[in-house]
Parts: structure tokens; sequence; C-alpha cells
């Protein structure tokens, strides 16, 4: 678990195997404008990778800037995420993909990424069943 709002090369999602099989056999669920791919296993982990579709921003520019966002909303608020998997023992393999149409605000963004959040936790904690003491 980090305790600062780092973004390190640990916590990169970039192994094409990974990717391959998050995309392949993960879970999905989006809010606008993000939509989120991830997979959870047995770890105390979690890596995090940011997307945008080369077919709605045609410019490597635009594409770029939407990514460079992603990464810094993500890298300031994903401490409760990280609390959430440390608790259920979990690890996480995430990918965030900006669905608009438009070049995001920073506020807009971060307010989704916060819902977003907010989601992916309640449904780590709903795949976990919870250990009941005999």
């Amino acid at each position: 678990m980090t305790s600062s709002n780092t973004y390190s090369r640990q916590e990169k999602l970039k192994s094409r195997k990974a990717l391959e099989q998050l995309f392949a056999k993960g879970k999905s669920f989006s809010v606008f404008p993000i939509k989120v791919f991830y997979t959870v296993s047995d770890g105390e982990l979690v890596k995090a990778g940011v997307g945008v579709s080369s077919r709605i921003f045609k410019k490597a520019h635009d594409r770029n800037c939407v990514k460079r966002l992603l990464r810094e909303v993500y890298r300031t608020q994903k401490q409760p995420l990280y609390t959430g998997v440390a608790t259920h023992q979990k690890q996480l393999n995430v990918f965030f993909l900006y669905i608009g149409k438009e070049l995001p605000v920073f506020a807009e963004l971060q307010v989704a990424m916060g819902k977003t959040l907010e989601k992916l936790i309640r449904k780590i904690s709903e795949t976990t069943p919870d250990v009941q003491q005999l």
C-alpha cells in the first residue's frame, strides 16, 4: 500500500498478458465518461492503466492529454481503493477507458473518477464473501 499520491512503475498495468486477460475475462461497468475493466484475484496489489479511443480522438496530442488527465485524477484519488483492496486481501487489475466525445475538463473527470472508484470498491466487496467466525 502506498502512503503518498504517487503512480510508480509497480502500479502501472503494462503486461500484454495481463491486459489480454483483463479484456477477455474481466468484468466491466461505466460511469460516464469513464468505462472500467477489472479483474480480482488473490494478493494485495493494485495495477492500473488508462486508455483513450483513437477512433474518437484522431490526434495523438489529444489522446495523450486525456490519458495524462486520467492518470492524474486516478493518482490523487486512489487511496480509498488501496485501503479497500487491502482489507479484502485481493489483487486488482483495473483499466480506465475514456469514452467521452469531447476533451474533458479536470473538475468533471475528478467527480467521475470519485464515483467510479466508489462503485469499484463496492463491486470488490460484493465479490469477496465475508469471513464468518465459527
